[in-house]
């Protein structure tokens, strides 16, 4: 059949709470035009992330009530270090209690001042805990991922010429190099494992390790899958396990691609280094075998990574952030192309161009849509990426919104009105005005930064 159905069955309803847009215009005044400040009853359809937005399964409640809460050698833990062994199978398997902390513990020992960490995109947690240490997070994204419209299949793919470049010139910086799948701030895009194996080996030659931000590996998978050669009958959990197997560790936000409400971990297989990160994390989270998460958590994501790898929801999966980016493209509403795997990105910079980069057109955008129609997206752009370490500010070299769909939780109608709503912003962008930022933190100022209209 052509259509693509939900592979699964609702038990559990949760009410969604409707406002006008009288309400919401206060409500924007109210958090000073931040959608992070918005509480959450009162958004209509949130798109914020699919960071810990899942919907969880019958199997996962299930395993929550099995959680063991002992303080050490919990069998929760043992049950989780073998869920993720099956998938990627590195000597050391830390806990946290979700991704950013695992980029923590990590930075905190091969970060430092005057050091380099090439990725092909950073995403902002990662970018944040590297340069919090000192350090430089480079971006070596491929060349046609610059383009919205180039379709290249894997444009979330290191410049393997730009990464042998660096480390011939700095390796000595070079403490380790990062990939990141999928590319999230480069608009949701795949990475070949041609790619993967290729940035291993050169980053192998140099004698560097090799780690995966590994947090959306399964929509890689599968992108891996529908569209790299030699790879279609090939099964997901046997691509996973080849993307990870050239590497020598890796950072995870269970919250992402392993349906779990919170929780992630740190893998590799150097003993040195494991054992660094298990003396931070007692420091910080907590003992080796729960790091910060209870034991019905670790369970949870036990679970979940055993269903993040079926065909039939991946398919579905990546097949409904197509449906909605067709739709978009049909109304005239500029993507990034092709659709990404968690999310579409609206290119705001193209959407509003009457609006510069440093006036914010995808705060703007993204604050419009609210307002329209209650739907929560996020700024991926000047307002993330274009404050310097230094303070200093530079417009970003693209401004997106992404519309990130949480796993297992909207239906087909709620897709249907999101579009909507940009087909009615459509009829007034060019009334759409920019912004100023009033107040920001140092770092990472998307999260909390206060903004105001421009006149």
């Amino acid at each position: 059949m052509k259509t693509i159905i939900e592979p699964f069955r609702i038990k559990a309803v949760e009410p969604i709470r409707m406002t006008t847009r009288e309400q919401r215009r206060a409500l924007l005044q109210g958090v000073h035009y931040n959608l992070f400040g918005l509480h959450s009853d009162d958004v209509i359809i949130d798109l914020l992330t699919d960071s810990g937005t899942s919907a969880m399964s019958a199997a996962q409640w299930g395993a929550v009530m099995r959680g063991d809460e002992s303080y050490a050698g919990s069998p929760s833990f043992y049950e989780f270090e073998s869920a993720v062994r099956e998938l990627m199978p590195f000597r050391h398997v830390i806990p946290t209690h979700q991704g950013r902390a695992a980029e923590a513990i990590l930075f905190s020992i091969l970060g430092g001042t005057g050091r380099i960490v090439p990725s092909n995109t950073h995403f902002d947690t990662t970018r944040g805990n590297i340069e919090a240490t000192g350090a430089s997070a480079v971006d070596l994204l491929l060349e046609a991922a610059r383009d919205p419209e180039s379709l290249h299949p894997f444009k979330g793919n290191m410049d393997l010429a730009a990464l042998e470049a660096l480390l011939a010139s700095s390796h000595e910086q070079v403490p380790v190099v990062m990939m990141t799948v999928t590319n999230n701030a480069g608009g949701g895009q795949p990475v070949s494992l041609e790619n993967i194996q290729a940035a291993a080996a050169i980053a192998h030659r140099y004698g560097k390790p090799f780690f995966i931000d590994g947090c959306r590996f399964a929509e890689n998978a599968w992108f891996i899958k529908s569209r790299e050669p030699g790879q279609q009958d090939r099964a997901i959990p046997d691509i996973v396990r080849d993307m990870f197997a050239v590497a020598d560790g890796m950072t995870m936000s269970a919250k992402k691609d392993a349906f779990a409400n919170i929780g992630g971990w740190l893998a590799l297989n150097d003993d040195a280094i494991a054992a660094a990160a298990r003396n931070r994390l007692i420091l910080t989270e907590g003992f080796p075998t729960y790091g910060g998460l209870a034991g019905r958590d670790l369970m949870a994501i036990a679970a979940g990574l055993r269903e993040i790898v079926d065909e039939n929801y991946l398919r579905y999966r990546v097949r409904t952030n197509e449906y909605i980016g067709e739709r978009l493209l049909r109304l005239g509403v500029p993507i990034v192309r092709p659709v990404g795997g968690h999310a579409v990105f609206v290119d705001a910079r193209r959407f509003l161009p009457h609006i510069p980069p440093l006036q914010y057109p995808g705060q703007a955008l993204a604050v419009a849509l609210y307002e329209l129609g209650g739907v929560r997206s996020c700024e991926i752009g000047t307002v993330m990426f274009g404050l310097r370490p230094d303070g200093t500010e530079q417009a970003a070299s693209i401004d997106l919104v992404r519309l990130a769909m949480p796993r297992r939780v909207y239906t087909q109608s709620h897709a249907d009105y999101v579009v909507e709503v940009f087909e009615e912003l459509a009829r007034s962008r060019d009334s759409l005005r920019g912004y100023r930022i009033v107040k920001q933190p140092a770092q990472l100022r998307h999260f909390t930064a206060q903004f105001e209209p421009l006149a």
